[in-house]
């Protein structure tokens, strides 16, 4: 008798050893999918932060332009004319700092780049594992 409970014992540390393993293959191909998932959205959020910056460098240059072109006019008429331009330079250089804050939090969003909910999820996965382990139970 005591060498079938030692069989039945043996199947079912079997069993649960291959259905750990399957949960642990499980949950390792899950948190590299969440992983994966997270660094696209992070690379997103820092591409978009990248052309907005690159945007406001390219509006700012307009806005140098506009501005050289204002003192041109300014010295070549007295109102009217450098008056307008100076309105179109102020207004360029604003886009081009609305552009360049928004740019910046987006960038700011992306960093660092490390999948930090999936790093998280982990060890809270690791944690409640061996907390299981430790007590003998089934995880």
């Amino acid at each position: 008798m005591a060498h079938t409970d030692a069989r039945s014992e043996q199947a079912s540390t079997a069993e649960l050893v291959n259905r750990l393993s399957e949960q642990v293959t499980t949950l390792v191909r899950d948190e590299l999918t969440l992983a994966r998932m997270e660094m696209v959205e992070k690379g997103k959020k820092a591409g978009k932060g990248a052309g907005l910056l690159g945007a406001s460098g390219v509006l700012a240059m307009y806005g140098l332009g506009a501005l050289l072109v204002t003192g041109g006019a300014a010295l070549a008429l007295v109102m009217p004319v450098w008056a307008a331009a100076l309105i179109v330079t102020v207004v360029l250089f604003a886009a081009a700092g609305v552009a360049a804050l928004i740019g910046k939090n987006q960038v700011k969003q992306a960093v660092p780049p490390a999948p930090e909910e999936a790093v998280a999820s982990g060890r809270e996965d690791v944690n409640t594992f061996m907390s299981a382990a430790r007590s003998g139970r089934n995880p």
